[in-house]
């Protein structure tokens, strides 16, 4: 089997997997949580190097203040449990996406966990926290114009120049975009990014998703004739 580099998930069905067991939304939060530690550490074992999930979205806060809240809390014993697990797994971590809208001991602990694991040489996980790919393009496109007027770059603009203001500056692209629980549309991720990217899409709920399921979807991600510019690439 043909192992993709850098595999992207959308973490769907957290929510809908607490209520078919008759537990709250946040319930399904935190097994999910679990289940990406679980898959960290199976996708590296594989040969995966890159995993990027999506983990809060800009739209998020619009949820109901309560489950925003317990997504913050969450959020915030996650990052101290995943310098632990960086250490111990030799991983390299990286959050993606506008980090200043989140609280200020939030980017802090962020800031201290790409701090502590940049050198670290498995698996690259990107974490996508208020992350909207209309905005991280926006976002980015400001910053050019920025540096432009300061006269630290020059036009015109091109696609590389776009790439390197974009928050995944310096990673490859996906090769594999997995979404779970049934849903089959992006949702404002990394739109600039998956232009040439496989999709596999699962009725699994998250928190169910398990090895075996990466498995399956990275044999169906092995059996596909990619195509670049019209030209088919054997996988």
């Amino acid at each position: 089997m043909n192992v993709p580099d850098h595999v992207a998930i959308i973490l769907d069905g957290n929510g809908r997997w607490a209520k078919s067991k008759g537990m709250p939304r946040n319930y399904g939060h935190i097994q999910g949580a679990k289940t990406v530690e679980t898959i960290c550490e199976e996708a590296y074992k594989m040969g995966i190097n890159y995993l990027t999930v999506y983990a809060f979205s800009t739209e998020n806060w619009s949820r109901p203040q309560d489950e925003v809240d317990q997504l913050m809390k969450l959020l915030r014993n996650y990052m101290k449990t995943c310098r632990q697990t960086a250490r111990k797994n030799n991983m390299c971590v990286r959050i993606i996406g506008d980090k200043t809208r989140l609280d200020p001991d939030i980017q802090e602990d962020i800031a201290a966990l790409e701090e502590s694991s940049k050198d670290n040489t498995g698996l690259h996980f990107q974490v996508a926290i208020n992350y909207g790919s209309r905005d991280e393009i926006t976002r980015a496109v400001n910053h050019i114009m920025e540096d432009i007027s300061a006269g630290k770059v020059t036009g015109p603009v091109t696609e590389q120049m776009i790439e390197d203001y974009l928050d995944t500056k310096g990673l490859p692209a996906p090769d594999l975009l997995i979404r779970t629980s049934g849903e089959q549309r992006l949702s404002n991720f990394l739109l600039w990014q998956l232009a040439y990217t496989e999709f596999y899409f699962t009725d699994v709920h998250w928190p169910d998703f398990s090895k075996e399921e990466l498995i399956r979807a990275c044999e169906s991600y092995s059996s596909r004739d990619r195509r670049y510019g019209g030209h088919a690439q054997e996988v």
